[in-house]
Formats: structure tokens, C-alpha cells, sequence
């Protein structure tokens, strides 16, 4: 009885071990940084293959006299550093609209991903990561913004 109970001691943390190096099929969360202005995101990533996913940030930003909506999607590569933590790193673009006094448009944007997160052994996963953001119009954002967040996601 007593090897019994170690081999199904044995075998449950093994299973606990393995999950936690792997990416959960899905999260959903929020981002919360600043680029221009401080802003949210809810963000959405779905597991594509071992070390793959997707991430798609529906977000808003609210700076000086801009208000602004866009939605980003980026294929990122994580890897594991040691335990729950990862590291990610991701291309994407994006398309927004923004809102001025004295003009409004949509705009377009490809970004970079780079960044650290930690997946405790129950469904939350923290991250902080950074998305350097090269914006196409002249009227809201032509040049390189950085998007600092931190993120709160629930997987499942």
C-alpha cells in the first residue's frame, strides 16, 4: 500500500512539473501599460504548438487630447527559464482609430514583443513585457512608441 501511494505521489507531481513547463490553452486577461497615455488592453492568448502562441490585445488609450481604440495580434515564442517563470518574445501589427479636436482617422502599426511572465501552479499567469510600436499615420503616431504593461491573465 505504502509504494502504491509513493508511485501515485511520484506520478502527480510529475504531472504538476510537466504543466507547468507547458502553455496553457488559453488565457484571458488584462494589460495594463502606458504608451503615449495611459491605457487597457483585454488580451486573449491561444495556444498554437509547444512553444507557440497566439496574442490578440483589444485596447484603449486616453493621452493629452488623443483617445484612441486599436487591435493588436502577435505570434510569440516562449521559453522557459526555470519553474513557472518564461520568457516571450513576438511580431504582430495592428489597426486602430484615434480621436483629436481637430481630426480623427484610423491608423495601422506592426510591433514587437519581448518580455517575462510567471504561471503559478493555479490559472493566473503575471506578466511584464514590452512592445515597441511603429505606428503609420501621420495625424495620431509615425514614429517608434514603446508600450510598457504589466498583464493579468486567467487560463484555462
Amino acid at each position: 500500500m505504502k509504494k502504491l501511494l509513493g508511485l501515485v505521489t511520484i506520478a502527480l507531481l510529475m504531472t504538476v512539473s510537466a504543466h507547468s513547463q507547458s502553455i496553457s490553452k488559453n488565457a484571458l486577461g488584462v494589460r495594463l501599460g502606458d504608451n503615449d497615455g495611459f491605457g487597457g488592453e483585454i488580451s486573449y492568448q491561444r495556444y498554437l504548438h509547444e512553444n507557440n502562441r497566439l496574442e490578440f490585445d483589444l485596447g484603449w488609450r486616453n493621452s493629452h487630447n488623443v483617445d484612441a481604440f486599436k487591435l493588436v495580434g502577435l505570434y510569440q515564442w516562449v521559453m522557459p527559464i526555470d519553474g513557472g517563470f518564461h520568457w516571450y518574445v513576438g511580431a504582430g501589427a495592428g489597426l486602430g482609430q484615434f480621436e483629436k479636436k481637430d481630426s480623427d482617422g484610423t491608423f495601422a502599426l506592426i510591433a514587437g514583443d519581448i518580455g517575462i511572465e510567471y504561471d503559478f501552479d493555479f490559472p493566473l499567469l503575471l506578466s511584464l513585457d514590452i512592445r515597441p510600436e511603429f505606428g503609420f499615420n501621420d495625424k495620431y503616431s509615425d514614429d517608434l512608441d514603446m508600450d510598457i504593461a504589466l498583464g493579468v491573465r486567467f487560463q484555462f
